[in-house]
C-alpha cells in the first residue's frame, strides 16, 4: 500500500500568520510547506503520523480554515515539479532539481528530487543553515545530522570537506529520499540511518539540528553530550518565539549562542561548547 499524504490548503494568510503556522503544524506532524503563490499557502504531512487531536485544536485556537487533501505517494513528484524552483543563497550556494539546468558562478550546488521531505531549501530555516554552515571550518570535521530529511546539510557538510557525516531520521520516506539525493550528489562520506535517537557517546565536531523545538528540547541532553569540547552545535527549525526557551535550555551548559539569524520570523541559533 502506497502511503497516504494530507494535504491542507489555506488562503488569504499574512506572512507571520504563514510563520506562525508552520511552526504549529510542525509540532503535529507536517514536515512539507510551500507558497504556491502569495495567497496560497500548503502544508503536508504523512496521514498515518499526523496528531488529528492537536490539528483540531491548531484550528479552534488560530480560527483558521484550510481545504484538505489526501495525496497518495505516487503524487508527489508531480506535485513538486510544477512549482519547485531553485534556491540560492548569492555568491555561497544554490539548491536545484535535476530537471533544472546547472546554475553558474556558485562555489556549491545541491541537486535535490523534490519528495514528501523536508529540506529543499526554501523553507527560511533550511536557508538559514545553509547560510549558517557557510560561515564555519567544516574541513576535516566530524558532522551529525540529526533530523536530515532530504539530506541537503548532510551533503552540503560533506561538499564544505568534512571527514564524515552521520545523518539520522525517523521517516522511512526522508530516509529513501536522502539516499537518493546523496548518490545524486555523489556524496561519499555520508552515513545515514533509519532512527530517533542515537548513541551519545558518538561525538561530533558540528551537530545540525533543523527540526522543531519540541524534538530539540526533547534530546536537548543527548545533543549537548555528542558534542566533542569547542564543538559547534547549530539549531534551527525554531520561530523567534522560540528563543527564549532554546536559550534557557542550553546556556547552562553552552553559554550564549554565538549567532543568531532571523529569516521571515524563523531564527538559528549557534552555540561552542
Amino acid at each position: 500500500m502506497p502511503k497516504e499524504y494530507i494535504s491542507l490548503s489555506f488562503k488569504g494568510l499574512a506572512p507571520d500568520q504563514k510563520d506562525l503556522l508552520s511552526g504549529l503544524l510542525g509540532d503535529v506532524g507536517f514536515d512539507g510547506f510551500e507558497e504556491r503563490d502569495p495567497d496560497l499557502f500548503l502544508a503536508f504531512g504523512d496521514k498515518s503520523l499526523v496528531q488529528n487531536e492537536k490539528l483540531e485544536e491548531i484550528f479552534r485556537l488560530t480560527g483558521l480554515v484550510a481545504s484538505t487533501e489526501f495525496i497518495q505517494e505516487k503524487n508527489w513528484n508531480e506535485e513538486w515539479e510544477q512549482s519547485f524552483e531553485p534556491v540560492i543563497i548569492p555568491g555561497k550556494v544554490a539548491v536545484r532539481a535535476s530537471f533544472h539546468a546547472p546554475v553558474s558562478n556558485i562555489p556549491y550546488e545541491i541537486i535535490i528530487t523534490p519528495k514528501m521531505s523536508f529540506g529543499t531549501g526554501h523553507h527560511a530555516t533550511t536557508w538559514l543553515v545553509m547560510e549558517e554552515m557557510m560561515k564555519h571550518q567544516f574541513s576535516g570535521k566530524s558532522v551529525f545530522d540529526f533530523g536530515t530529511g532530504t539530506g541537503i546539510l548532510a551533503i552540503l557538510a560533506e561538499q564544505l570537506g568534512a571527514a564524515d557525516v552521520f545523518a539520522i531520521d525517523n521517516d522511512m520516506w526522508s530516509i529513501d529520499n536522502a539516499i537518493e539525493n546523496i548518490a545524486m550528489n555523489n556524496c561519499k562520506k555520508i552515513k545515514i540511518l533509519l532512527a530517533d535517537s542515537w548513541n551519545p557517546d558518538k561525538k561530533s565536531d558540528i551537530i545540525i539540528a533543523n527540526i522543531n523545538k519540541g524534538v530539540i528540547l526533547d534530546k536537548q541532553e543527548h545533543l549537548i553530550q555528542s558534542l566533542v569540547k569547542e564543538g559547534l552545535l547549530i539549531l534551527s527549525g525554531l520561530l523567534v518565539s522560540d528563543q527564549e526557551d532554546i536559550e534557557a535550555a542550553f546556556e547552562p551548559s553552552l553559554g550564549k549562542p554565538l549567532f543568531i539569524n532571523e529569516k521571515n520570523n524563523w531564527i538559528s541559533l549557534t552555540f561552542r561548547k
